[in-house]
């Protein structure tokens, strides 16, 4: 009866790491980016600029992530002056140029030039025809699928037209 009891444990403890391990994959897009250790700017920005509960909707959402090392490549002092408060919407705005409503997978722009409208407003134009850029920046890492949508990591910030 013992050694009944034991495997029963057993059997439940694998369960509920199976439970663990499944739910562990099933995340969202800023669950993902945090997870991923190099989009910690990006992830403070889109805190401060309070998009948090936004990148967490039902979405889908194509988000263009920049890494840290993209973003250590503005001038000096561009990201603590963007995440001050009073700066807010302008942070909104760089923010939501990155990200483009709908789910677009590297395949849906292989081989082609296109445009894309952002979450901003703006344009953005994509070349799918050796690599993949977005206004330039090259994807380095593309097609990251989160519950609801997806992420391109990007080697720059693009930033919208003035």
């Amino acid at each position: 009866m013992r050694s009944f009891r034991n495997l029963l444990a057993a059997g439940a403890i694998a369960v509920s790491s199976l439970v663990a391990t499944s739910q562990a994959f099933a995340a969202d897009i800023v669950d993902t980016a945090v997870a991923a250790g190099s989009f910690k700017t990006l992830v403070a920005a889109v805190q401060a600029a309070g998009l948090v509960d936004t990148l967490k909707g039902a979405g889908p959402f194509t988000v263009f992530a920049p890494t840290d090392e993209a973003f250590a490549k503005l001038p000096a002092g561009t990201v603590e002056d963007l995440l001050k408060p009073e700066n807010k919407d302008k942070l909104v705005a760089i923010l939501t140029y990155h990200v483009v409503p709908g789910k677009v997978l590297a395949a849906d722009v292989a081989g082609k030039e296109t445009t894309a409208k952002s979450v901003q407003g703006g344009e953005l134009k994509i070349n799918g025809t050796n690599g993949v850029t977005v206004n330039g920046a090259k994807v380095v890492q593309a097609d990251i699928v989160a519950d609801n949508g997806v992420i391109h990591v990007i080697d720059a910030v693009i930033l919208p037209p003035q």
